[in-house]
């Protein structure tokens, strides 16, 4: 079991935390590759649009009579056979998000974590007590920390920290998201991440009661029927 040290806000150690092998044991960088590809497919606007040939502009008289004429037999000058004429199979507005299982997800997530892990580009501080809602004191703090680069502060979701929001929210590449709100998508995104130890514990412990029940899910059908199949050949044996 691997463990990480925890800091304060001085970048003084004050202890270390046991971290489990059933989060932070192992990356899958195909499924991470598919979050993250979910994550941003739902956040497209879809907004994008075209116009056929009933929306475009123009009138819908036939221009000439259809024989008799030699020039070729036309109905509408909106035709998109014609210039400034309609768009045929053109993108139309459109949602472009998906189900993604919740157990692929929460399995996308302990890659992340882990990814990041031997990366060492997770940081744990005791808790975000900020004094006073100061950017210049929390950027100190950052660098106390030695946290270079763009940066995802993870706090706890059970009571607000209206000083961390005010003193984080003008520090540029920084973001700032509840423990609840993590998405592997955050975690990719950001070079380093700090947790508050709370909010470290509690994402541990949902993910390693996932990971449990994932390892104690019944047999598919498929399986279960080359059991029975099995069965019957060694009893005819």
């Amino acid at each position: 079991m691997a463990t990480i040290d925890i800091y304060n806000l001085s970048g003084a150690k004050v202890g270390s935390m046991d971290l489990a092998d059933e989060v932070f044991g192992a990356v899958n960088e195909d499924l991470l590759w598919e979050a993250v590809r979910h994550y941003r497919a739902a956040g497209r606007a879809g907004t994008h649009a075209t116009k056929n040939r009933w929306r475009v502009s123009g009138s819908g008289k036939k221009l000439w009579k259809q024989k008799g004429t030699g020039r070729a037999r036309i109905g509408s000058i909106r035709s998109p056979l014609w210039r400034h004429g309609g768009t045929v199979h053109g993108p139309q507005p459109r949602s472009y998000d998906y189900t993604f299982p919740r157990k692929k997800l929460l399995g996308a997530l302990r890659s992340a974590l882990a990814a990041k892990l031997a990366d060492g580009k997770i940081v744990v501080v005791k808790a975000f007590d900020v004094k006073e809602p100061k950017t210049k004191l929390f950027r100190e703090a950052l660098d106390k920390l030695k946290v270079e680069g763009t940066t995802l502060l993870v706090d706890v979701s059970t009571q607000p920290n209206p000083n961390l929001e005010l003193s984080s929210r003008n520090i540029d590449g920084l973001e700032l998201v509840r423990g609840n709100e993590v998405h592997p998508y955050h975690l990719m995104r950001y070079s380093h991440v700090v947790f508050a130890q709370p909010a470290l514990e509690r994402l541990q412990d949902s993910l390693k009661k996932s990971a449990s029940r994932r390892d104690h899910v019944a047999p598919p059908a498929a399986e279960k029927k080359k059991s029975a199949r099995r069965s019957r050949k060694a009893e005819v044996a």
